[in-house]
C-alpha cells in the first residue's frame, strides 16, 4: 500500500507542476484566445485553478484525514477536560484546527463540552477555531500565496479564538445556556479503539470521498466566480471598495460574508481574484474569515442549546475581532 501511495504522490507532482502551462496552451492554441484578453484572462484562470485546486484539496484532505484519525470527540472531550481557562482557551483553540468539526457539529459537541465540566469560554474557543482556521484553508493559502499568508491567517485565526473565547469566559454568561444542557449527564469516556497505519490510510481514503465529492462543486463555483473577477471587474474598482484607502471596506467586507455560507476551498478562488485586483489583504482576510466563521445557518443549529443574548455575544465579539485584525494589517501591510 505504502509504494501505491509512493507513486501516486510522484504522478501527482509531474502534473500539478504542468498545469500552468497546459492551461495556456488550451486557452491560446487550442481556443485562440488572447492571454491578454478578458476572456482570455478568464478561461485561463478557470482552466489553470479548477484542477490546480482540486488536486491540492485531495491532497490535503488525504494527509488532514490521517490525522484527524488520532482525534475522536471522546479523546478531544478528555483532553480539554480539568485544564485551567487560560491554558484551555490556548489548547482548545489548536485542538479545533486539526478536529473534524464545523458548526454543523456544533449542537453534540457544545453539549459535551459542557456536560464534561469544561469552562464555556474555552468551549467557545473551540468551536471558534474549529470552522475559523481552517486546515483546507490554511494549505490552500500556502499553495497559492505562500507561507507568509498562510501564517497571518494561521496567527490572527488563532488569536481571535483564543481571545474571544477567554472574553465569553469573563462575561460569565452560562445563565443564557439553554436549561436543559445542564441537566444531560456527561458519560464516561473509554478507551479510544486502536488504529493501525492501513486503517489510517483508509480513513484518509475515505475523507477525500466523503469531503471533495461534497465540496468540489462549491470549488468549481467559486473559481467561475473568481476568473469573472479576474478576467472582467477593473483593478481600480476593487481597489476602489477594499482596498486600504476605504475605511468601511473591512465592516463592509464582514457585515457582506456574514450572511454568506460557504466552506473554505469555494472561498479561496474568490480570495485570490481580489487580491489579484488589488483588493487589500486585511480587507479580503475580513472576509473570508467572516464567511467561514460565522454564518446564520451557524445562528439557527447554536439556538438550539444557546439563549439569544449569547448567540449575539458569540456573534458580536467575533465579527469585533475579525473586524480589529482586518484593520490592524491594512495598516501595517
Amino acid at each position: 500500500m505504502w509504494w501505491l501511495i509512493a507513486v501516486g504522490l510522484v504522478a501527482w507532482w509531474l502534473v500539478y507542476r504542468h498545469l500552468e502551462s497546459a492551461a495556456a496552451w488550451f486557452t491560446h492554441s487550442l481556443c485562440g484566445l488572447p492571454l491578454e484578453s478578458h476572456l482570455g484572462a478568464a478561461v485561463g484562470f478557470f482552466v489553470f485553478e479548477t484542477p490546480k485546486v482540486l488536486m491540492l484539496l485531495t491532497l490535503i484532505v488525504f494527509g488532514v484525514g490521517i490525522v484527524r484519525s488520532f482525534f475522536s470527540p471522546e479523546r478531544t472531550r478528555r483532553i480539554l477536560s480539568g485544564k485551567g481557562e487560560s491554558a484551555g482557551n490556548v489548547l482548545a483553540a489548536l485542538l479545533g484546527i486539526v478536529t473534524p468539526f464545523c458548526s454543523c457539529s456544533a449542537v453534540p459537541l457544545f453539549i459535551g463540552f459542557v456536560t464534561a465540566g469544561i469552562p464555556l469560554g474555552v468551549t467557545f474557543s473551540f468551536l471558534i477555531a474549529a470552522p475559523m482556521v481552517n486546515e483546507v484553508a490554511l494549505v490552500l493559502l500556502f499553495g497559492l500565496f505562500g507561507w507568509k499568508v498562510a501564517a497571518i491567517y494561521l496567527g490572527t485565526g488563532l488569536g481571535i479564538a483564543i481571545l474571544c473565547g477567554w472574553i465569553i469566559g469573563r462575561l460569565k454568561m452560562e445563565k443564557h445556556v439553554e436549561d436543559w444542557v445542564y441537566q444531560i449527564k456527561a458519560g464516561d469516556v473509554g478507551p479510544d479503539e486502536a488504529v493501525d497505519a492501513a486503517a489510517r490510510v483508509r480513513l484518509g481514503l475515505e475523507s477525500v470521498k466523503e469531503i471533495v465529492g461534497k465540496v468540489w462543486i462549491y470549488v468549481v463555483l467559486g473559481i467561475a466566480v473568481g476568473a469573472g473577477i479576474h478576467g472582467y471587474v477593473p483593478e481600480n474598482f476593487m481597489a476602489s471598495i477594499m482596498g486600504k484607502g476605504a475605511w468601511w471596506s473591512v465592516p463592509l467586507a464582514v457585515i457582506i460574508g456574514v450572511p454568506m455560507y460557504s466552506n473554505a476551498a469555494g472561498i479561496i478562488p474568490i480570495v485570490q481574484a481580489l487580491l489579484g485586483k488589488g483588493a487589500a489583504l486585511g480587507t479580503v482576510l475580513a472576509f473570508m474569515m467572516s464567511v467561514i466563521a460565522l454564518s446564520l445557518p451557524e445562528a439557527v443549529i447554536l439556538r438550539k442549546v444557546l439563549k439569544p443574548r449569547l448567540i449575539a455575544v458569540f456573534f458580536g465579539v467575533v465579527a469585533t475581532g475579525i473586524i480589529l485584525i482586518g484593520c490592524l494589517f491594512n495598516l501595517i501591510m
